[in-house]
């Protein structure tokens, strides 16, 4: 019974934030523009990633815009459908990490006192038994929970990459074009401009 005790009790200090005040972060979308108004209409002023904690100021319905104040204190107008109250993967994997990792070493723990009390304590096997499954399930849980998280976060990965490529050739496309053009305008300017004759005295 002490025991159980124990374990509901490791249980309450694994979510230390579930009575807290609810916070909030960017949902696992690579990353979003911030505006300086409620609407894709107002200039950008940066970008916020996925799984940044921010503090959520206010909420336009008619737009479906939400003011927001992000971690450098800059605050800014994102699409409220990437507002939400649930941590991203960057910020759940660890914390699944580390549940594993306690889960592990109570699994650990209670087979090696199973094993040096089998002989003298028959009537505690079972219970005993009961105990390691439950713990046996809850680590397959997590570990599922923990490849999940690792696969999403490198698809995340690889698409912020993507992005970015694709983001670096338009700059160098860009360039390319204004290089190229003032190119073309210095070869064309000394023709458009008629050259001064020179007088006999040296003076046009």
């Amino acid at each position: 019974m002490k025991k159980l005790f124990s374990l509901a009790v490791f249980i309450c200090l694994l979510v230390p934030g579930a009575f807290a005040a609810p916070q909030y972060y960017v949902s696992d979308n690579l990353f979003t523009y911030m505006h300086s108004g409620p609407s894709n209409k107002f200039r950008i002023i940066g970008s916020v990633n996925a799984g940044d904690k921010i503090t959520l100021t206010n909420v336009d319905k008619e737009t479906g815009y939400s003011e927001v104040v992000d971690p450098k204190g800059r605050k800014g107008w994102v699409q409220s459908k990437f507002v939400t109250r649930q941590a991203s993967m960057a910020v759940r994997l660890p914390i699944l990490e580390k549940e594993l990792k306690d889960v592990r070493q109570q699994l650990a723990h209670a087979q090696e006192q199973a094993d040096q009390e089998q002989a003298g304590l028959v009537s505690s096997l079972d219970s005993r038994n009961k105990q390691i499954a439950e713990l046996e399930e809850s680590y397959t849980d997590i570990s599922a929970q923990l490849t999940e998280s690792q696969t999403e976060i490198r698809e995340l990965r690889a698409r912020l990459d993507t992005q970015k490529e694709d983001l670096l050739l338009k700059y160098f496309m860009y360039g390319g074009g204004v290089a190229g053009g003032g190119l073309l305008f210095g070869l064309i300017l000394p023709h458009i401009i008629p050259r001064r004759k020179k007088s006999p005295n040296g003076w046009a």
